[in-house]
């Protein structure tokens, strides 16, 4: 039987009995006739697609802007979409950022302006008075080709306080399904862990989706169909954060927009990276459990959570719950511990304490929003100026991200200066065999991850270190 997805778009209801996998561009244009939503490069980076989106369950969660081109209709039933058309709300034609947009010139093909549009409403909508800063990071995920990016700039500051999103009604719980069954694929909501679990046991071959900025991509280019879908972004547990005096404990379908808000002030170093591998857009969907169980050897995610010494809970409904460090996880090249009827349940990541120090360094030939050649994260306690205690990891330098044990050791017991750092580098030649690839030959990769070393010894004594991309 044909069963419905139920979500609020434009502040209106909405039942669609479309196929689950249908992206929610596909649905927007073809389905619903959003045409302001554009496709540009249907893998999540240009913008030109972007929404506010509001997760079913969450009424009291910002709008964030999202990239409909990898989000699947799976993913917003119970949830909120504004589109390009709904900015201004009901009677209004334009709202504050695309008045002053029109104003200044800030558009001239117009094909990037209504994601541009619609980002810079979702920023200034909960920061009514953001700094050119927080105004550049929301156009991270937003590529521009005509006017460059300062009457846009210009326009976000002109805007600044004069805008807001009405609030919609919530979608009547009794039109939200646990699934749905339309056209040929299935799509399956668990709200609790069990529930998940239950189903990733009685369903092995159905894609198990959290945020899907990575599977997304090949749904996006049409190279592949979901004929069944078990999301996570529903199920209770998994939603949940726990904060301590002396750590944080991540359910795994937890965003990066979220991780960001906690981690901010104790790690600034990790904060700056997270903006970078992550747009807002991507942050609002991505999760920090689907990261580290993409178990891609150049995700920047698990560097850094290795470095400061995080674990994992698996769970399966047969052998309950086993916790581990972050680095044993990782087995080879897209393997890990994780069996056929777990699901990674959580990551507990330890607070900042005195003496301790942390950074993280990423590598890429694009500044924002690029996948690294190497990322390099450093964890450092520190006694009357001696490394006491010391993890270095690596992404991009091996078939998993990895731990560095003779650099590590090479600094241990020492007081940390360029020249030991220079002696910590050449280390890394008995931990590292790099590959050789477009981004980067194996000779420059050792060669950036000794540098990096160097660049903590001087960074961490107050050297300005300039920040570049390749």
């Amino acid at each position: 039987m044909t069963t419905h997805t139920a979500f609020v778009l434009n502040g209106q209801p909405v039942a669609t009995e479309v196929r689950p996998d249908t992206t929610v561009l596909d649905l927007l244009r073809d389905h619903l006739g959003r045409k302001g939503t554009k496709e540009g490069c249907a893998e999540g980076d240009c913008g030109a697609c972007t929404i506010l989106f509001r997760r079913g369950g969450d009424a009291e969660a910002p709008m964030l802007a999202a990239n409909s081109c990898i989000m699947s209709v799976a993913q917003i039933d119970g949830g909120e979409i504004v589109t390009v058309e709904g900015l201004a709300g009901e009677g209004a034609v334009l709202n504050a950022v695309q008045d002053e947009m029109a104003k200044n010139g800030s558009s001239q093909c117009g094909f990037c302006t209504p994601g541009i549009a619609v980002a810079l409403t979702g920023l200034l909508a909960r920061n009514p008075d953001p700094d050119e800063g927080a105004i550049h990071d929301a156009l991270a995920g937003n590529l521009c080709r005509c006017t460059g990016y300062r009457p846009i700039v210009d326009a976000a500051k002109a805007a600044a306080a004069r805008v807001r999103i009405e609030p919609a009604p919530a979608v009547d719980e009794n039109l939200v399904t646990s699934h749905t069954d339309a056209g040929g694929a299935t799509a399956h909501r668990p709200r609790d862990l069990r529930g998940l679990l239950m189903l990733r046991r009685d369903h092995p071959d159905a894609v198990l989706l959290a945020g899907g900025t990575d599977l997304g991509v090949p749904l996006a280019g049409y190279e592949t169909r979901w004929p069944e879908t078990i999301t996570t972004g529903h199920v209770a547990e998994l939603r949940r954060t726990d904060t301590g005096d002396d750590h944080w404990t991540f359910g795994a379908a937890i965003t990066w927009e979220e991780v960001l808000d906690a981690v901010g002030q104790d790690y600034p170093s990790f904060a700056t990276l997270i903006r970078r591998f992550g747009s807002t857009q991507i942050r609002s969907m991505g999760t920090i459990g689907g990261n580290i169980g993409t178990a891609s050897p150049i995700g920047d995610g698990p560097p850094a959570l290795i470095a400061l010494g995080a674990t994992i809970t698996l769970v399966s409904l047969e052998d309950g719950e086993r916790t581990m460090p972050l680095e044993n996880f990782f087995l080879d090249y897209r393997k890990t511990q994780l069996r056929a009827d777990e699901v990674i349940a959580s990551v507990t990541v330890p607070r900042a304490k005195v003496g301790e120090t942390m950074r993280t360094y990423k590598i890429s030939k694009r500044y924002d929003q690029d996948i690294s050649t190497v990322c390099g994260a450093y964890w450092l306690a520190m006694d009357n100026g001696t490394v006491a205690d010391i993890r270095i990891a690596y992404g991009g330098m091996a078939a998993i991200p990895t731990r560095a044990p003779n650099a590590e050791a090479a600094l241990r017991g020492k007081v940390l200066t360029p020249e030991t750092a220079r002696e910590a580098g050449k280390a890394l030649a008995a931990d590292f065999k790099p590959l050789t690839d477009w981004r980067g030959s194996a000779v420059y990769r050792q060669r950036v991850a000794a540098n990096l070393i160097e660049r903590l010894a001087r960074d961490v004594a107050g050297e300005t270190v300039e920040v570049m991309a390749l």
